[in-house]
């Protein structure tokens, strides 16, 4: 048997929507992670990307325990003459919210190219509004915590298995309408 390894065909990628209000910074960031990176998944291999899409909101809302909020500081240097920046977690979590929630996610990946492939899927907001409503219509599994509010069930995803019927209906039609020479009429709705 030889040993299996995930190609390009074998990888889905999902949308997976985090509310992180109320969380802790660094166990929210280490279950991000997880979904980036796609060790959720049964083909999850360490050489390839096989994580899903995260989009993480409400990053403003975010906690931290014991007194890291004044005391944790994040360091970064202009490369001048006295150019060290340390701004503490409170200053930075008022100024640029999603900068915090990204720190703590890009510290946990791998840091090399395919790191850098992994952090591109993720998307922070720091309220509840994102851009990103068509592709997240997924909970994220069953062991990371809700994604909508306490008590709240799963979405069911507005009928999902009729929405895919219903393309495939559409890809149907869209190929039974070339004519016998092989010449399109109407493809992809374009009615001609």
């Amino acid at each position: 048997m030889k040993t299996y390894s995930p190609g390009v065909g074998d990888i889905k990628r999902e949308w997976h929507l985090v509310d992180a209000t109320g969380k802790t910074l660094g166990r929210l960031a280490s279950q991000v992670v997880r979904l980036l990176m796609g060790k959720h998944k049964p083909v999850y291999a360490p050489h390839v990307d096989t994580g899903d899409y995260v989009v993480v909101i409400n990053a403003a809302k975010v906690r931290v325990s014991g007194k890291k909020a004044e005391q944790k500081i994040y360091y970064r240097h202009s490369g001048y003459p006295g150019g060290l920046k340390s701004p503490t977690f409170k200053e930075v979590l008022s100024s640029h919210p999603t900068c915090v929630v990204e720190f703590a996610v890009k510290g946990m990946l791998p840091h090399n190219r395919l790191g850098r492939t992994m952090f591109k899927k993720l998307r922070v907001y720091p309220g509840a509004e994102h851009l990103h409503h068509a592709q997240t219509s997924s909970c994220p599994p069953e062991s990371f915590a809700p994604c909508h509010s306490e008590g709240a069930k799963r979405p069911q995803n507005l009928a999902q298995g009729k929405l895919r019927e219903e393309s495939r209906d559409f890809l149907r039609r869209s190929e039974s309408t070339e004519s016998e020479g092989g010449e399109v009429l109407e493809r992809k709705g374009d009615n001609l």
